[in-house]
Parts: C-alpha cells; sequence; structure tokens
C-alpha cells in the first residue's frame, strides 16, 4: 500500500526546494505535500508520524536554506485551499497561514485597517511571520496579533489568544508543528495615509537592502543589541565571496547568490562570517535563517 494512497493529487516525490526557496538554492525534497484542509492537513501528519517521517513546514521560503543533498522527510507546504483565506472580522482580520504578508497588507490598505505596515517588503506567509515574530526597524508583527490557531503533530486543534502568546526578537513562545491562521488587532484608517506610510517603508527598505538579488533576508540576528550587519561591516566583509555567494556591498547581512550557487557555499561564507565576525568583536553571531 502506497504512504500517501488517495493523495496523489497533493502529493510530488522527489521535488526540488530550489524551486520553492529565496535563495533559489536546495535539493530534493523526498515528499513535497500541499494539504487543501486542515483535515487533509491531519492525515498527511498522522501518516508521516506513524511511518517515522520527519515533517518540515514551509513558507514562501523566504529565510530559508536548503542543503544541497535535499530533504529526506515531508516537506508540508500550507499554500492551498483554507491555509489561503483571508476573512475580516470585528477590530481586525483573520489570514490562513498560507497568505502572502505582501498580499495581505495591501487588503489591508483596501479596506482601511492599519497595523501591518511593517510587514511591508517581508516576503513570507502569514504563518512564517508569525512563528519568528517578523519585523524590523518599523516594528513586528507579534503587536498586533490577538490569536493564533494551531495543530499539533497529533491533529489535535486549538486556538491560543494574546494573553496566552510571548513575542520576543524573532521568536514566540508557539511550539506546535503547525499554524493555521492568526488574527491581527487592527486599527481603522484612511486608505491614503496607510498607503503613504507603505511607500515610505518600501523606500527606506528599496535604498537599504538588496531586495533585487536572490537571498534569504538577514542571515544573522542582531546580537546583545548591536547590529549583525554593522558587526559583519567592521569585519571587513562587504563583498567577501565564496563560490557563487557573496556577502551584500548594500547591507552586510544579506548573502546574495548567483546562478549556479550551492548551499555548501552559502554555509562555507556562514562560517567565515561567524569566525571573522568572532576575531572582531569577540560576538557569536546566531542564524535567524532556517537551515534544512
Amino acid at each position: 500500500m502506497k504512504l500517501f494512497a488517495g493523495f496523489e493529487p497533493i502529493v510530488k516525490h522527489d521535488e526540488p526546494m530550489a524551486s520553492h526557496t529565496w535563495f533559489r538554492i536546495g535539493g530534493p525534497a523526498r515528499y513535497f505535500i500541499e494539504p487543501r484542509t486542515v483535515e487533509e492537513l491531519s492525515e498527511v501528519a498522522r501518516r508521516c508520524r506513524e511511518n517515522e517521517i520527519p515533517m518540515y513546514v514551509l513558507g514562501s521560503g523566504a529565510n530559508l536554506l536548503v542543503d544541497d543533498a535535499g530533504v529526506k522527510g515531508a516537506v508540508i507546504r500550507l499554500g492551498e485551499g483554507q491555509f489561503t483565506e483571508t476573512t475580516l472580522v470585528e477590530g481586525g482580520v483573520r489570514a490562513g497561514a498560507g497568505v502572502e504578508m505582501g498580499k495581505l497588507v495591501l487588503r489591508c490598505v483596501r479596506d482601511g485597517l492599519s497595523g501591518l505596515e511593517c510587514q511591508t517588503g517581508i516576503p513570507g506567509t502569514v504563518g512564517g511571520c508569525v512563528k519568528m515574530n517578523a519585523g524590523g526597524a518599523f516594528g513586528d508583527i507579534g503587536s498586533v496579533v490577538e490569536a493564533v490557531t494551531v495543530m499539533s503533530e497529533t491533529g489535535e486543534v486549538f486556538s491560543r489568544h494574546r494573553t496566552e502568546l510571548a513575542f520576543a526578537y524573532r521568536s514566540t513562545n508557539i511550539t506546535s508543528k503547525f499554524i493555521l491562521s492568526a488574527e491581527f488587532h487592527l486599527n481603522e484608517d484612511a486608505p491614503e495615509r496607510i498607503l503613504k506610510q507603505i511607500k515610505q517603508i518600501w523606500i527606506y527598505k528599496k535604498n537599504t537592502q538588496p531586495l533585487t538579488k536572490r537571498n534569504a533576508g538577514c542571515v544573522f540576528k542582531n546580537s546583545r543589541g548591536m547590529s549583525a550587519g554593522a558587526l559583519i561591516d567592521r569585519a571587513g566583509l562587504k563583498g567577501k565571496r565564496v563560490g557563487g555567494a557573496y556577502v551584500s556591498r548594500k547591507h552586510a547581512n544579506f548573502i546574495l547568490a548567483d546562478p549556479g550557487a550551492t548551499a555548501a557555499d552559502v554555509l562555507k561564507l556562514i562560517n567565515i562570517i561567524r569566525q571573522e565576525v568572532y576575531k572582531k568583536s569577540e560576538v557569536y553571531l546566531e542564524l535567524e535563517i532556517e537551515v534544512w
């Protein structure tokens, strides 16, 4: 009996992960699964669990580096069906985990809802952004999260409300395997004012970040209140290259990838950056991106 019998429309085998990450790097996933409903997700998770197949949850692949050897497990992407629905609710909006953050921000502009402007230019999905408390100089998403609906590996679905949630720098206390949706508390405002703020944020990011190049966003977390980019710059590493990967000259906390770059190139460069920054500043940089 086939492991995913009955789920053929949503399961791919040996799917190249380079097609699903912003780095455009990564070997194949043994299984690549895109459930359309919570019920399908629950059954897929059950089969993986009972067959001891590791599960990896994929959003937009915007802060992810996948090994050249690929993923020896099941990559589950919540980018279809129920997971892409957006609904206006009292005091804000509810969005599925697979909703693209950029599209949600624009939806809020049209509906005159302010609060998610800080997510401008962040190319993630709702689930990924909530999980890592995405943000930057203009604020973090955790400040407007009202509730999150999650599912455990065993298929238990429940909601966690604001009083149960804790958001810190690039982290939350959400430990459940799957974020299904999130509700955001937003404020009514004139679309023109919201759009003006979004444009200002976008111009700032365009001028300070390499948005048009292949990358995974900021590679390292800021440390002890110090900018990781500034520490890398101080170590003289802007432009440093390993194979097809190199440190951005515009923003040193971005690693850019030329066509043909490998995960091995990026990982070697990450190790060099860590070593040189530690030598210069005695700070050990912690990764912000995920490595599979």
